[in-house]
Formats: structure tokens, sequence, C-alpha cells
């Protein structure tokens, strides 16, 4: 039985799970966590994910890996391949300015011609903006700009720094890879490849990129001789482990929450709501991402002194429309729509409606309202939804499920539980190994009947329009 790997380094930990490459059931899994933060050394990634590889039973068997990552984070090396400053995570907005100013400089309709996105805070080009305008002498030295997921495939093929006893073949800058996905969120790759001007725009002079490799192509191989495959984004990466294809929507809760298509064809937003991202098959992964996901309810069960399951349950007492109470939740600030510096807001309280079932069930509305207003955006541009396939730890809550069938319109399918990142890197590195891109099974829980109720999307848009002035 050949084995294969996969590997989710995500904001909040890394996951990985070894599935058999012909059938893909699972063989064993491991998980260790990661600091919280917007900023982190990138050292503790490589650190968790040696705990993370050791609590699956290490890569005795395994024939192929492969990492997906978190998209965004902007790793800067030196010429010896020592990381420069802690990475700059994609939900770090101290780059907003900096975004605005390549929008300036560039125009939007322009950058989302020859990129497919317009920056925003999330995206690496405008860290790199920040870095030449913040710290110029770090800028300076930047010799190469990594991903979070090329760093690490970097590292497991045995490069490193100078100076680092676990990197047998140094810092050598060049073997640095990725993938379409991820570089399709740097803001500074088309699908005519990178834009060196666009880099030298952000950064202030030419660096090395990692080279672009196809889905199914071998990026290099471990110290051990496992065949190692190119990555991808995060996004990308549950795309491909739940064999989302066209007319699946994928709409996933987690620390952000993103809304995001498959298709065929490329996708340019010159509004920069959309972003038109690659895939990791060789298609296209039109998306959208808000800041705020599951923290809402975090807050939110905080603020009522409950768990989420009792969380879920004050809420399903409410009725749709939580009574006229409408939460705008924009704790962190947003990126769909791009309100960087904004707050969130409780609207429409009344002595009536100021109860723990209306603010929980307002809790839950506004996180999902902001994703279906995500979901129209994307269709928007012509992309088909035939269905919803919703994932995320929060798509557990059956508030969460009751209440998405009465805010989408489409009908939403919930997969069964599953670490879906991880997933996709098993099925690429599976694909690296064998030639042929796998199908896997993708269990069902429940599929929703739809019960859209109107009052709660048209509350919510009036609420979250009287907002944004007073935010931006």
């Amino acid at each position: 039985m050949a084995l294969v790997a996969g590997v989710d380094s995500s904001t909040q930990s890394c996951k990985v799970v070894i599935r058999d490459a012909a059938t893909g059931a699972l063989v064993r899994e491991g998980r260790a966590s990661h600091p919280v933060g917007t900023e982190v050394d990138p050292h503790h990634w490589w650190e968790a994910l040696q705990s993370a590889l050791a609590a699956a039973g290490g890569l005795e068997g395994v024939a192929a890996v492969s990492i997906a990552g978190q998209q965004h984070g902007m790793v800067v090396l030196d010429g010896e391949g020592r990381v420069i400053r802690p990475a700059l995570l994609w939900n770090d907005t101290r780059s907003a300015q900096a975004a605005r100013d390549l929008i300036d400089e560039v125009g939007a309709a322009a950058y989302a011609e020859r990129t497919g996105v317009v920056p925003v805070a999330s995206f690496t080009a405008t860290k790199l903006r920040w870095l030449r305008d913040a710290e110029p002498a770090n800028a300076e030295r930047v010799a190469a700009v990594a991903l979070p997921h090329d760093w690490l495939t970097w590292r497991l093929r045995g490069y490193g720094p100078i100076d680092a006893t676990d990197a047998p073949l140094g810092p050598v800058l060049h073997k640095l890879v990725t993938d379409r996905s991820d570089a399709s969120g740097t803001a500074y790759w088309g699908t005519g490849g990178y834009d060196r001007e666009l880099l030298v725009r952000a950064l202030g002079h030419d660096a090395v990129l990692p080279r672009v490799v196809c889905p199914s192509d071998v990026a290099g191989h471990a110290a051990n001789g496992i065949l190692v495959g190119p990555g991808a984004g995060d996004n990308a990466a549950a795309a491909l482990g739940l064999d989302a294809a066209p007319g699946d929507v994928v709409v996933s809760i987690g620390t952000s929450g993103t809304v995001f298509a498959v298709t065929e064809a490329s996708v340019a937003d010159s509004t920069g709501t959309v972003a038109g991202f690659a895939d990791a098959t060789g298609n296209f992964l039109p998306l959208i991402a808000t800041l705020n996901a599951a923290r809402v309810l975090d807050a939110t069960a905080g603020l009522l002194g409950v768990d989420h399951e009792q969380l879920g349950a004050l809420a399903l007492e409410a009725e749709p429309g939580a009574s006229g109470a409408v939460l705008v939740p924009y704790f962190e600030g947003e990126r769909t729509p791009n309100l960087p510096d904004a707050t969130a807001s409780f609207s429409g309280l009344t002595l009536a409606n100021t109860t723990r079932p209306s603010i929980a069930r307002a809790a839950f509305e506004g996180l999902l309202c902001g994703l279906a207003d995500g979901l129209d955006a994307v269709r928007s541009l012509g992309v088909a939804a035939e269905r919803v396939l919703l994932i995320g730890g929060a798509a557990q809550n059956p508030a969460v499920r009751a209440i998405a069938a009465q805010v989408f319109d489409v009908p939403v399918v919930v997969p069964e539980p599953g670490e879906y990142v991880a997933d996709g890197a098993a099925r690429q590195a599976a694909w690296v190994l064998t030639g042929t891109r796998p199908s896997w099974p993708v269990a069902i829980d429940e599929e929703l009947v739809v019960d859209t109720r109107g009052v709660i999307r048209q509350q919510y848009a009036a609420a979250a329009a009287a907002a944004a002035p007073a935010a931006s």
C-alpha cells in the first residue's frame, strides 16, 4: 500500500493526514499548534510541522508529500537564506494604506487585468510595500520573497539558512517553488507569469521569486527521497480536497470566512471584491474572503457566557431576523467589503429584542449574511452556483446549518467533518506520485432544504449600508 501525506499549515495550527494513495483511506494523522498573532516567525511553522509529522507517526512508508498553507503571508529572506523579520500574515491589516497607494499608482482596472486581483491589505505585494515604507533597512536586505507553504516546502527539501543544522543543502534561493494558486494571491503574478514591474513597485527592487510548478509536477525530494509536490494555497487545497467542480461554491467558516467557486475561465473584477485566483488543478478559483468568521461566534458566546453549542441553541429560539436586531460583524476590520479600519455594530435594538436569543441569532445571521454577499459578488461575474458546500468547524453547529438554509438561495450541502485542506494536499501528493488525479470519495453529512427568509438579508443590507460610511 503506497501512502501519501498532506499538510495544512494554517493560521492556527499544522495538520498532517496520511492516506492510502489508491483509496484515500485515512491511515494516521497528527497536529501541532501555531503561535497566535498576525505576524509570526516562520521557524515556529517548521517546528510545528516536525511535531505534527511526529504525532502522525512520521513519514515511514510515505512515498509523496505536499504542503498546503495559509495564503498571502510575507516571508522575506536575505542572501544567506535567513528570515529577515517575522512573517506578516494575511490577517495583518497594517498594509491597508500600502494597498491604497499601489492602486493609486497602477489603477484598479490595470491591476485586475494584469494579475486578476486588486490589492487589499491581505496580499503579499501590499505587505512588501509596507516593508519598504516602514522598515526600509529590512526591505533593502530582501533577496527572496516566499509564501508560507513555499518556505516550508523549501525547508522540507533540505534547504534553509546558512547556519541551520537541519538544512544540509543550504540557502539556495532559486530552489524555492510555489504553485499557481498561491502565486495568484501575491498581486504580482498573472496568467503570463510574474509581473516583475509590480514586484519592484512594491518592494523597491527585484528579488528571487519561487518557481511556479504545475499541479501534478514533482517539486523536488525530501531528504529521505520522498517525492514533494508543489503545494497549494489553503482555499485551493480545500477545493481539491472536496473534489469541487464547476457549479460548486465552497463556503468555509474558519478563522476567516471564504466563498470560492471553481471555474474553467479566469475572472477579473476591477472593483476588487472578487479575487481572480488560480486553483490547484489548472482551473481558476474566484474568491471573496471575510476577516470575521468563526470569531464572531467566539465573541458573542463570550459576551453571553455560553459555549458554542449553547449559543446555537439560543439562536434557534429566536425567529428569523432576530426580531429586528442586526449585527454587522466587522470586529477586526473587514476585507469584503474592503474596510480595514471598520468596527462591529449592533443596530435595531429595542427593549423587546435585546434578549439573549435575539443577540445570539443576530451573530449567526451577520456572519452568514456577509458570506451570502460574497456569493452574490461571485455570481455577478457570471459564475454558476448550483450548490453550496458548507465546511469549517462552525458548519457542525446546528444553528449555522439551519440559518444557512434560510440565508442562501441555493441548496446547501454539508460534507462530513474533515481536514479538507490537508486532504487536498494529500490528493495532490497522490497525483504527483501516480500521474493521475485521484478520485477519492467525499462523504456528505447533510443536504439542507432551501428555506430562504428574505427578511434576514434585507435587514442586514440596510444595517451594513448604514455602517459602511462611518467605518470607511
